[in-house]
C-alpha cells in the first residue's frame, strides 16, 4: 500500500500550518514555496481539507488557509482520509467488491481487518502536534 502525491502534499501542507499554526492565514503560494508542492496541485487538495473542516479560508490580499483547531486536535488519518480515501487493503473491506464466495467464511479477511485496523490505529493516534514535537527532536539532535 503506497501513498499517492494527494495524501503525502497534503501532509506536508497541513504540518507547514501547524508550524503557524495562530500566525493567521497563509497564502497557498507560501505553502506551495516553501513545501515544494506544485501550486495547481495545492489549488485541488484544499478544497478537500476544507470541506473535511480541517481547514479555514481567508479570502482577500491578507487571506489564506489556517488550521480550523489546534494541531494537536488533528490526526494523520484526519488529513489522509479524505484525500486517499478509505486505507482497506481490498476492496471487500469496503464493501465496493460484494463477489467473493467465500464472504462469509473468508479467513484472509481477517487478515485484512487487521491490517485495515492496524493501519488506522497508526494514523489516528499522530497528531500534527506529535509530528511538530517530532520535528523539533530531529532538529535538536542534529546540533
Amino acid at each position: 500500500m503506497r501513498l499517492s502525491t494527494r495524501g503525502r502534499y497534503g501532509l506536508r501542507a497541513m504540518f507547514h500550518l501547524a508550524q503557524h499554526y495562530g500566525e493567521g492565514p497563509i497564502a497557498l503560494k507560501t505553502i506551495a514555496d516553501a513545501e515544494n508542492i506544485p501550486e495547481a496541485y495545492l489549488e485541488q487538495l484544499m478544497p478537500k481539507l476544507k470541506k473535511a473542516e480541517l481547514v479555514n479560508v481567508m479570502r482577500g490580499a491578507q487571506g489564506g488557509y489556517m488550521l480550523s483547531t489546534e494541531p494537536e486536535n488533528i490526526s494523520v488519518g484526519d488529513i489522509l482520509r479524505p484525500l486517499e480515501g478509505d486505507f482497506a487493503p481490498t476492496a471487500c473491506m469496503t464493501g465496493e467488491d460484494n463477489s467473493c464466495e467465500k464472504q462469509g467464511v473468508c479467513t484472509s479477511r481477517i487478515v485484512w481487518e487487521r491490517l485495515k485496523n492496524g493501519i488506522n490505529e497508526v494514523m489516528n493516534g499522530i497528531s500534527l502536534g506529535d509530528m511538530l514535537d517530532d520535528y523539533d527532536r530531529l532538529l535538536s539532535e542534529q546540533v
